[in-house]
Parts: structure tokens; C-alpha cells; sequence
């Protein structure tokens, strides 16, 4: 009888697991079939849908539509059109991987509670679409239709509906900059930049890469083309989305520094997708009372040091104004000639380098080269010169800022080289002070050739110099002989001082001969009658 019973309890159990295999089996293998097959379970066309709102994280926000979206709550609002149709267009077919029927409790699908409600009306039917828990085993989330159903969704629609009203605005956007005809600067510095292609009879030109110009006056300076293409690249990059108003008021301009901008940019462009123009304009300005306190505190301390900077942006006559970081302020502000000419000496490939011409203390020298490339031989005269060292220089020597100050020669060359030792002073753990050139000593060589060329110039002067007094000595012996010749008197007063010059330098006199001696030197000193 024990043993029976034993047996029936075994049964029992078993039929139990059956059971229990069977539902699991059927579950999984209808699951399975939803999930590849990807069941549609509502359709709504965006187009007719003429409200949309949803609650999120505490927050509520209601659009409704009358030909463009507006915000219930402003609507000064500007509401970003491609964002409202990126949110109705989840639910344009929207396919569950997973359907639950009848379902009684909510509560153990977080639908008694719902993460999020979404509100949909498209004037004929309302719909309410409830977001409940997220499946971590499967990866989806449940939600509600209203119908009595639950589903598993293929596609989570919290990944777009968890958007603030800062997702929802339509920001300004700076265009790509692919073809610029002109670049004007209002601001400390004030001046046009003009695009002209390069061509080899240009007199403006500095190198072959110049495209970009300012123009002064009749004359057009040459700008360094990567930097205005570096800061056209920053002024397309910059990240317009943190605005602090979207309906900026005068005195709102006013507090953050755009009635009067520091600095105005405005660029003439091609757009890709059109055959005319287009202009952009940015307007940049730091805190009004941040630079006031900053300015301050440099005259007290003297200490260049900056702080954190707060900056705002704002695109033409756009109501909007956007807060700006320090490093995009402080980039977009080297907008002057300075930031943005040439700081190479020399740009040209010294492989083209054909000759040159220099001039060292008030003394000029030219030095010549044969052959082509990097196969040069560079002479002074007939003597072949070894260059390394004066390429390298020129190649390595920037302008990095203007100066009025006119040092001399010795002074120049002693400020590049301290710029150049300056790099190498945390290497050796030491600090440059000052340095300064007392005498240039030359190698023997390069001394020779250079004293030759001194003697032969002085040489060359003084002939010049001779020359010049025999002209002049001649030009005077002419005009006198004109004299005499029209004044006889003159004639015969020149004739006497000759006379007198003669006698000046005789010692003694010896006569010999008969008296007509006596008769002709009185015939000399005598006037002819």
C-alpha cells in the first residue's frame, strides 16, 4: 500500500513537469515567430497628426500644428520641424516583437506607472501611448496602445521621446565654406578680405598659394591661405546649440554684450546647392561685466593671466543667442591682419632659389647659383659658398609680430637667436635673461672675399670721386678762357700773373747779347700800343 502510494505521487509530479515543458515549449516557440516575423501594430501617416505632446522625467511639453508647429506654451518658440517629424515618424509603422493578451496587471509591466505618455491626435482619432518598463533579458521595452494589449517593442521609443525643449528648437547653423568671395571684419580691427585666384603676372602675390587679399586703399596685402581657411573652418564648426534666449529682448542684448558686438564677421559665399550668393553673419561678444572685472584686475595686478571666459554668439538678425566656449571666444576673436598674414620670411622652395641679395651693414652683396634642385653650387663671385647654415636660417625665421621700433642689424639678429635658444632652455634646465651680439666674426673665407669687395668699392668711389673734380676742373678752365677771350684786359692781367709766377721762382738773371735784351723783356711788361 506504501509503495502504491509512492507511485501515485510520482505520476503525479510527472504529469506536473509535462505540463509546465509544454506551456514553456509553446511560449518560447510563439515568441520566436513574433519576433522574426515583426508584427506592425499601429500606423499613423505624420502628416495628419495636428497635436503631439508627451510627459517625460516630470516634464511636459505640447506642440500643435497650424501649417508650421508651435510650442503650446511660447509660441515665440522656434520649433525645429525636422525633430517633430523624427518623432511622429516612430510611430508611422511601429511593429511589436511581442504580444501579451488580456492582460489584467499592469503593474508587473511598470504600465500602472508609465516611464512616459505620448499624446497623438490627428483630428479624427486621439491616441495614447504608454511607455512601461524596459526588458533587460530581451533588450526592448513594454508599452501600451490602449487596447487591452501589452507589447514588446522592436524599437524603443524612448530613445526619441526622452528630448527636453532644448532638443525642439531650431538653432542657427553655420554653413560649410567651400567657396568664399569675401570676408569683412567689424570690430577693434575693421577691413575687407577679397578671393582672387592666383595668376603669375600678380604683383600682390607672396607665394603661389595666395588666394586671400586686404585691401588697402589701391594696394591688396596677401594672407596667409591655411590660416583663413583654419579660421573659416572654426567659424563653420562652431557649436550653436547652448542658447540662453530665443526671443532676445534690447536690454537682454544689451546684457550680454551684442548691442555692441566686440566683433562682427560677415562672409560672402557660394552654397553648394545654388549658382548665386549667400551671406552669413556672427556676431561675438564676451560678458560685459566678466571683461570689465578682468580689465580691472590687470591694471591692478599687471598679470596677463585669463581666467574662464564666458562668451555669447549670436547668428545676423536671429533672435536667438547662444552662450559660447572660451576656446571657440578666443579662437573666432584673431580675426586681425596680424593673426592671419604670412609669418614665414621665406616662402619659396629653396630648390627654386636662383640667387641672392644681401645687404649687411649698409654693405650689399649678391650671391649666385648653378644648377638645379638640391644639386645647387652657390658662388660669390668665382668662389663656391657653403650655405647650409644661412638656408636654415631663412627657412626657420618667422615674423611673429609688428613692431615700430627700427634696431639696428646687430639687435635684429639678436632677437631671433634668443627666440630660437629660448626653445632649447628647459632642455638644459636653465633660464634666457637677455643675450645680445658685441662683434660678428666671419670664417677667413667668407672675411677675404668680403675685404676684397671693400677695397674694390673704395677703389671704384675714389675713381669716381677723381673723375667728378676733372669735370668740374675742366667745366671751370672753359668758362675762364671764354672770359678772355671776350675782355682783353683780362687776356693781358692773366699774362702778367704768369709773368709774375715766373719770376717769382728765378734766382738770378744773366744778360748776355746787346742791349735789344733790355728792349724785349720791357716789351713784355710794357702794354702793346
Amino acid at each position: 500500500m506504501k509503495r502504491s502510494k509512492q507511485l501515485y505521487i510520482l505520476l503525479s509530479v510527472l504529469a506536473v513537469v509535462g505540463v509546465v515543458t509544454f506551456a514553456v515549449t509553446r511560449y518560447e516557440e510563439k515568441q520566436e515567430q513574433i519576433e522574426v516575423s515583426g508584427e506592425v501594430v499601429l500606423e499613423i501617416d505624420p502628416a495628419t497628426v495636428q497635436t503631439l505632446s508627451w510627459e517625460y522625467d516630470s516634464e511636459t511639453l505640447a506642440f500643435h500644428k497650424d501649417e508650421t508647429w508651435i510650442y503650446d506654451t511660447d509660441e515665440a518658440f522656434p520649433v525645429d520641424e525636422d525633430k517633430i517629424d523624427e518623432l511622429l515618424g516612430v510611430f508611422e509603422a511601429f511593429s511589436a516583437a511581442f504580444t501579451i493578451e488580456d492582460v489584467s496587471d499592469y503593474s508587473q509591466y511598470g504600465l500602472d506607472d508609465p516611464v512616459c505618455t505620448i499624446s497623438l491626435s490627428t483630428g479624427d482619432t486621439d491616441y495614447e501611448i504608454q511607455l512601461g518598463d524596459f526588458n533587460a533579458m530581451d533588450s526592448q521595452r513594454y508599452v501600451s496602445l490602449g487596447d487591452g494589449n501589452v507589447y514588446l517593442a522592436a524599437a524603443d521609443p524612448l530613445d526619441y521621446f526622452d528630448a527636453t525643449l532644448r532638443d525642439m528648437i531650431d538653432n542657427d547653423e553655420a554653413p560649410s565654406f567651400d567657396t568664399v568671395q569675401e570676408i569683412r571684419f567689424e570690430g577693434d580691427q575693421t577691413y575687407q578680405i577679397v578671393y582672387q585666384e592666383y595668376t603669375e603676372d600678380s604683383s600682390y602675390t607672396y607665394c603661389s598659394d595666395d588666394v586671400y587679399f586686404v585691401q588697402q586703399e589701391d594696394n591688396m596685402l596677401p594672407l596667409d591661405t591655411s590660416r583663413v581657411e583654419s579660421y573659416l573652418d572654426a567659424l563653420s564648426s562652431l557649436d550653436l546649440t547652448d542658447y540662453v534666449s530665443y526671443n532676445v529682448s534690447e536690454e537682454e542684448l544689451a546684457e550680454y554684450g551684442l548691442d555692441a558686438p566686440e566683433l562682427s564677421v560677415t562672409v560672402t559665399y557660394v552654397p553648394d546647392d545654388s549658382e548665386g550668393t549667400a551671406e552669413f553673419t556672427l556676431h561675438i561678444s564676451r560678458d560685459p561685466d566678466e571683461q570689465a572685472a578682468e580689465d580691472a584686475e590687470a591694471e591692478d595686478t599687471e598679470d596677463e593671466s585669463t581666467e574662464e571666459i564666458t562668451a555669447y554668439a549670436r547668428v545676423g538678425e536671429s533672435q536667438i543667442v547662444y552662450q559660447i566656449t572660451g576656446d571657440s571666444y578666443e579662437s573666432l576673436m584673431e580675426a586681425g591682419y596680424d593673426d592671419l598674414r604670412h609669418y614665414e620670411v621665406l616662402t619659396a622652395d629653396f630648390a627654386d632659389v636662383t640667387g641672392l641679395d644681401i645687404t649687411l651693414e649698409g654693405e650689399s652683396y649678391t650671391i649666385t647659383a648653378e644648377g638645379s634642385g638640391d644639386d645647387k653650387t652657390f658662388y660669390y663671385g668665382e668662389e663656391e659658398l657653403d650655405i647650409a647654415d644661412l638656408q636654415s636660417a631663412l627657412e626657420d625665421m618667422g615674423a611673429a609680430s609688428f613692431t615700430d621700433e627700427e634696431p639696428s642689424q646687430k639687435e635684429e639678429i639678436s632677437r631671433f637667436l634668443m627666440e630660437q635658444i629660448r626653445k632649447l632652455q628647459d632642455e638644459f634646465c636653465v633660464e634666457i635673461l637677455s643675450m645680445g651680439i658685441k662683434d660678428i666674426i666671419l670664417p677667413g673665407e667668407i672675411r677675404d672675399i668680403m675685404n676684397t669687395v671693400l677695397v674694390a668699392e673704395k677703389k671704384a668711389q675714389a675713381n669716381v670721386i677723381t673723375r667728378r673734380e676733372e669735370v668740374a676742373s675742366t667745366r671751370s678752365l672753359l668758362n675762364t678762357a671764354k672770359l678772355m677771350e671776350e675782355n682783353k684786359v683780362l687776356y693781358r692781367l692773366k699774362e702778367l700773373e704768369y709773368l709774375e709766377r715766373i719770376c717769382d721762382r728765378v734766382g738770378s738773371i744773366s744778360l748776355s747779347g746787346a742791349g735789344n735784351v733790355l728792349e724785349q723783356l720791357a716789351a713784355l711788361a710794357l702794354p702793346k700800343e
